[in-house]
């Protein structure tokens, strides 16, 4: 993982110091809620419904054993004992007491963490593959490109106050783990003819009100060239982005209407001027960067474990959280582990402190001290022996997270929701636990095959219900909450990429909502030809079925 040098680890410190000042500002009242406003949002502090929220950077999903047991710390004495680990793979504390703030960022600064950047019309948090640098399938490992792009987009002064917010993605394998489609800018890395390292650059992607599928802008674009190229798209937004209405001011919504061949002739334009500028990469920079990422020190393993493969025989409940919560792994003898923060009951994506102390001693114990989070929100101990998985399984039932829903209609992603989020039109946590409970049969759960449930509790799509094969957003209805509810969404499906879900009609009351799924599910088992997965299945027979079973029970509400 990167590590912080002195002049890191500087600029931190007096970020810390400059917002501490601020702080007793505000508190003795020479800073104005409204001038205050904009210098705690440069920090992560938003004001929730209910109390302060902090939102904690954690780069592309990457955490240290140190850091997660400070993100514990912090649960503990900051906060009411939890996070929550957002759909952006940062970490939110949502009961949080202004005052206090200060010290939070000096101890998250005592272990190269911070708040900068996860709020504002900036770069936002810069995500990629929870597997990136173990997966089988990849291609080039993009946590360095990733960690190059969080370097150079951190207090850029040119973009510090873009129309609006701004989303990154990097991937570097097959298959696309990072929703790199559903983003302000994507980036696929891959490699020519030659071996060479380079990208394919997707722009005008995102959810929200206008959710749309970016578009490729560039190929083979030289790994020289990536950051002048982002340059350029961005200096092309930030010109003419809309700034009158906040509602149409991401970049989707330029690309959309001046069209990608439009905008990518634009940024051609603009680049001409930036090409072999001070941003052109250098191999020196790379392989600086790139230190930081070199592969633990790997035992040579067999491929097989006598031990592991007996209990995989003598248990069912390990072989089935092997099936869906272990993914092989590019060394021999190694596996990767996802663990689970979806059971039953609980909000998706959020993990207590004494989870999280635990958790890091588990990454300390069986994974070289570091952590992934992933956008789906669960935690991920990425270089498991696979003679030790046994007690990783052992330890994480005890701990809540061996959960064996990896993928399934339970691993639920949803935002907090009306709970919290003063943005919401309804709650999503009591939608997402009522589901749960409908479907806590496993074993029917571990049937259905492959099939994800996502719950945003408003418009901005934080959930990413768009993407999932069953979408659920919240919506007000002369003030009472309603959901609607799409279907057909997918985050990736290989050569024809990612897909939006497609509304069935009028919304429905929260109290009727387990009753929805179990109908959608219900026309899907029903039609479902052998091995077939849900979205398989949707897409042969179309939403005409499910929507004719799920409403025929009952009278139709306004949309």
């Amino acid at each position: 993982m990167y590590q912080y040098d002195q002049i890191d680890q500087k600029i931190v410190d007096e970020r810390v110091a400059q917002y501490s000042d601020q702080v007793r500002r505000r508190l003795s009242g020479e800073l104005s809620e409204e001038e205050f406003r904009p210098l705690r949002l440069q920090n992560g502090l938003y004001m929730q419904r209910h109390a302060y929220m902090h939102r904690i950077a954690i780069p592309y999903g990457n955490l240290r054993s140190d850091q997660m047991r400070m993100l514990g710390t912090i649960a503990r004495e900051h906060d009411r004992n939890y996070g929550h680990f957002s759909t952006r793979t940062n970490i939110q504390f949502n009961w949080i007491q202004l005052e206090e703030t200060p010290e939070i960022l000096r101890k998250l600064a005592s272990v190269q963490m911070h708040g900068i950047q996860t709020s504002g019309n900036c770069i936002r948090n810069i995500t990629a593959d929870q597997f990136a640098g173990v997966a089988p399938d990849e291609i080039v490992d993009p946590r360095p490109w990733a960690e190059i792009l969080r370097q150079w987009s951190t207090f850029h002064p040119e973009f510090a106050w873009l129309p609006r917010k701004f989303k990154i993605a990097v991937n570097g394998s097959v298959e696309d783990r990072a929703a790199v489609q559903v983003h302000d800018l994507g980036v696929y890395l891959k490699k020519n003819a030659a071996g060479e390292v380079v990208a394919s650059i997707l722009a005008g992607g995102g959810l929200g009100r206008t959710p749309i599928v970016g578009a490729v802008i560039k190929e083979d674009l030289p790994w020289q060239h990536l950051l002048t190229y982002c340059e350029a798209v961005l200096r092309v937004y930030n010109r003419y982005g809309r700034r009158d209405n906040m509602y149409k001011a991401r970049i989707k919504i330029l690309v959309k209407a001046l069209s990608p061949a439009k905008f990518a002739q634009q940024v051609e334009e603009e680049w001409a001027h930036l090409k072999e500028g001070p941003s052109t990469l250098t191999q020196e920079e790379v392989d600086r960067v790139s230190q930081f990422f070199a592969p633990p020190a790997y035992e040579k393993l067999p491929d097989t474990d006598a031990s592991y493969e007996k209990h995989l025989i003598d248990s069912k409940p390990f072989a089935r959280w092997i099936e869906r919560n272990v993914r092989p792994h590019k060394v021999p003898g190694y596996a990767s582990v996802t663990l689970s923060l979806k059971p039953t009951g609980i909000a998706p994506g959020d993990a207590t402190d004494v989870q999280m102390e635990a958790v890091a001693d588990l990454a300390d114990e069986f994974s070289f001290g570091e952590l992934r989070v992933s956008h789906e929100q669960n935690l991920i101990l990425a270089n498991v022996k696979k003679r030790d998985l046994h007690a990783v399984w052992e330890r994480a039932k005890s701990l809540g997270f061996a959960t064996s829903n990896i993928g399934l209609l339970t691993d639920i992603i949803a935002c907090p929701g009306g709970d919290f989020c003063s943005l919401a039109n309804a709650k999503s946590i009591p939608i997402a636990q009522a589901i749960q409970e409908r479907f806590s049969d496993l074993d029917y759960v571990y049937d259905l095959g492959d099939l994800t449930l996502n719950i945003s509790g408003c418009i901005n799509a934080c959930g990413h219900h768009h993407i999932g094969n069953i979408g659920v957003l919240g919506v007000d209805k002369d003030g009472s909450e309603w959901y609607q509810v799409t279907l057909g969404g997918e985050q990736s499906s290989g050569a024809t990429g990612a897909h939006l879900g497609r509304v069935i009609g009028p919304s429905f009351s929260a109290e009727e909502m387990p009753d929805v799924v179990s109908q959608v599910i219900d026309t899907f088992v029903e039609n479902r030809m052998e091995g077939e997965r849900f979205i398989e299945t949707y897409g042969r027979i179309g939403i005409t079925p499910f929507k004719e079973r799920v409403y025929a029970s009952r009278q139709p509400a306004h949309a």
